[in-house]
């Protein structure tokens, strides 16, 4: 997994922040060793149950297309709301 990761420098320092939880933060000499500490606060936070990975399937539209296609209702139901339309426009 790719995480997004700040890496600011401070005086004599380098300071990285996990983006969009400030409060998950490390520091080095260089910018290596600032991400170093901030994959190992990270470690810790996992095995302490903190923090917890979890993986999700977004709902995706071309998955539910076509989803009915056997349903022999459809096409009557399909119909009635064209007619139900229909109707709604005419004067």
């Amino acid at each position: 997994m790719t995480i997004p990761v700040l890496v600011t420098p401070l005086e004599n320092r380098f300071e990285a922040v996990l983006v969009g939880s400030p409060e998950v933060r490390a520091q080095g000499l260089s910018r290596g060793d600032a991400i170093e500490a901030l994959k190992a606060q990270l470690a810790e936070r996992t095995q302490r149950g903190d923090l917890v990975w979890v993986d999700f399937e977004p709902f995706i539209r071309h998955r539910v297309a076509g989803s009915f296609e056997d349903d022999d209702t459809l096409p009557d139901l399909c119909a009635e709301i064209y007619r139900q339309r229909d109707a709604e426009l005419l004067p």
